[in-house]
C-alpha cells in the first residue's frame, strides 16, 4: 500500500509492528552496547541543542498563542541546560546495573529440574504523555536499556520538540548499526492515533500514560493492553504538633515551589491545629512571598486574617482539597490531631506522595505504617519522590497502582520475568 494512502490505524499499527520486529536484536545486546548506545544518544543530544531548541520554540509559541498554563509551559520549554540535564539522565541510565538477565531466584527441585526466574525485557512499550519532550528521551533511555522498543506519542503540544528528539535518537541507533524502528514516535497521528495505540494489543506488551488526569483516566478506560497508571499527584505534607518550624518552612517551600508543574509537588498543606498559631502566619509568609496563592479552610482564614502575612487568601471550596494544581496555589487546612490528618489524606489522595514533618517517633511511625500511598516520607519534600532522586539514573513515570509495579519506575521496574527450566530428560510421572 502506498504510505500516503495509509490510514491513521494502518500507519500507527505498521509503527508498532516495526517496533516489536526492531527488538529482538536489542534483546540480544550485551550491557557494554546498550551504555555505549545511550552515550552516544546523551552525545548527540548536546551536539545539537541548537537545532532541538529551535524546534520547541515553535511549540512555545503556538503554546503562549493557545494560553496555556504556566506550570505546562514549564514543562513543555527547552533550553540548552534542560537538554544538557536531559543528556546526563542518559548517562545515569548508561551508568546502572543492567537488570536484564538477572536472577530473581532459583532451586533445583528434588527430582534435579534445575529452575531459574530471571529479569527480561518487556518487548515493546507504548508511551502517552503530554507536552513533556523530556520525558521522550528519558522514556527511550530507560526501555533501550532495559531490552525494549519503545512507541511514543507526545501530544501535540510538543510536535516539533518530540520529532525533532526522536529524529536525533533513531540517527544514533542507525549509526551503530540497530534499527531505527527501535524508537517510533507517532505524533503525527494525533488523539486519533493514540486510540489505536491503545488497541495494538500483540503488538505492544504494556502501555504507560503520563500527564493529567483526563490522559490517565482515558487511557485505564479504554486500553485493551495493559496499562501501569501513573496517577496524578494530589500530594500532602503534614505539619505535625512536634515540627521543627524552622526545617518545616524550607521543606514546605521547597516542595511547593521549587518545581510547581510536576507531580510531586505539594497541593495540600495540613497544620495540626495545637502548632497551628504558630506555624500558619510562618508558611504563609514564606508562601507569599513566592507568590503562591492560598485556599484556605475556615480555621486557617481565621489564624491569618490579622497576622499580616501578605498572602492572597482565598476560601477552600471541597473541590480544592482533590486539584493537582500544578501552579502557585495551594490549599490549606487546619487539623485537630494526627487522625484527622489521616482521615483527610484518606480522602483526598490520589495516592502519589505525602509527607509529615514531626519530632514526635511514634507519630511518624504511625503516618509511615498507615498513609497508602506510593511514597510516603518524613521530615523531607515531596520533591524527594523521583526516580533521578532514588538513583535510578531516570524513571518512565510514578505509578500510583499497586500492580505491576509502585511509585517510580526505574530499569528495573520496566522489565518482567521468565522462568527457565533445564532438565535431563524429565517426565512428570
Amino acid at each position: 500500500m502506498d504510505e500516503k494512502t495509509l490510514t491513521v490505524e494502518d500507519a500507527v499499527l505498521a509503527a508498532a509492528r516495526a517496533a516489536k520486529d526492531a527488538q529482538p536484536v536489542l534483546a540480544r545486546l550485551h550491557r557494554a552496547d546498550k551504555d555505549a548506545l545511550l552515550l552516544a544518544m546523551a552525545e548527540a543530544l548536546v551536539d545539537r541543542a541548537d537545532e532541538i531548541v529551535g524546534a520547541n520554540a515553535r511549540d512555545l509559541e503556538a503554546a503562549d498563542a493557545a494560553g496555556i498554563a504556566a506550570g505546562l509551559r514549564d514543562r513543555l520549554a527547552l533550553d540548552p541546560g534542560r537538554i544538557a540535564a536531559i543528556a546526563q539522565q542518559l548517562r545515569d541510565a548508561a551508568a546502572l546495573p543492567d537488570p536484564v538477565g538477572e536472577v530473581v531466584r532459583g532451586s533445583v527441585l528434588a527430582n534435579g529440574l534445575e529452575l531459574r526466574q530471571v529479569r527480561v525485557p518487556m518487548g515493546v512499550i507504548g508511551m502517552i504523555y503530554e507536552a513533556r519532550p523530556n520525558v521522550t528521551v528519558d522514556a527511550a533511555g530507560l526501555a533501550l536499556k532495559a531490552g525494549s522498543a519503545v512507541v511514543l506519542r507526545g501530544g501535540s503540544a510538543a510536535l516539533h520538540s518530540n520529532t525533532a528528539l526522536i529524529a536525533v535518537l533513531r540517527e544514533v541507533l542507525v549509526e551503530r548499526g540497530l534499527p531505527a524502528d527501535l524508537v517510533v514516535g507517532i505524533d503525527a497521528h494525533g488523539r486519533e492515533g493514540a486510540d489505536v495505540l491503545m488497541r495494538a494489543g500483540g503488538l505492544v506488551d504494556v502501555l504507560i500514560p503520563r500527564g493529567g488526569a483526563g490522559l490517565i483516566r482515558r487511557v485505564v478506560e479504554n486500553s485493551l493492553v495493559p496499562v501501569i497508571e501513573t496517577g496524578t499527584g494530589t500530594t500532602h505534607v503534614l505539619v505535625d504538633a512536634s515540627a521543627d518550624l524552622e526545617a518545616a518552612e524550607q521543606i514546605v517551600l521547597n516542595a511547593k515551589t521549587q518545581r510547581v508543574g510536576v507531580c510531586n509537588a505539594l497541593e495540600t498543606l495540613l497544620v495540626h491545629r495545637d502548632v497551628a498559631e504558630e506555624a500558619l502566619p510562618r508558611l504563609a509568609a514564606a508562601l507569599a512571598g513566592a507568590g503562591v496563592r492560598l485556599h484556605v479552610d475556615e480555621r486557617a482564614a481565621a489564624l491569618l486574617a490579622e497576622a499580616g502575612t501578605g498572602a492572597e487568601l482565598v476560601p477552600a471550596t471541597e473541590e480544592d482539597w482533590d486539584v493537582e494544581y500544578l501552579a502557585h496555589e495551594l490549599a490549606v487546612a487546619v487539623v485537630d490531631d494526627l487522625e484527622a490528618a489521616l482521615a483527610h489524606i484518606r480522602a483526598h489522595s490520589s495516592g502519589h506522595t505525602e509527607s509529615i514533618l514531626t519530632r514526635d517517633l511514634a507519630s511518624q511511625q504511625r503516618f509511615l505504617a498507615e498513609v497508602d500511598s506510593a511514597v510516603v516520607m518524613a521530615n523531607a519534600s515531596t520533591r524527594f519522590a523521583d526516580g533521578g532522586e532514588f538513583g535510578f539514573g531516570a524513571e518512565i513515570g510514578i505509578s500510583t497502582q499497586k500492580l505491576h509495579a509502585r511509585g517510580p519506575m526505574g530499569l528495573t521496574e520496566i522489565t518482567t520475568t521468565k522462568w527457565l527450566v533445564v532438565g535431563q530428560g524429565h517426565v512428570r510421572p
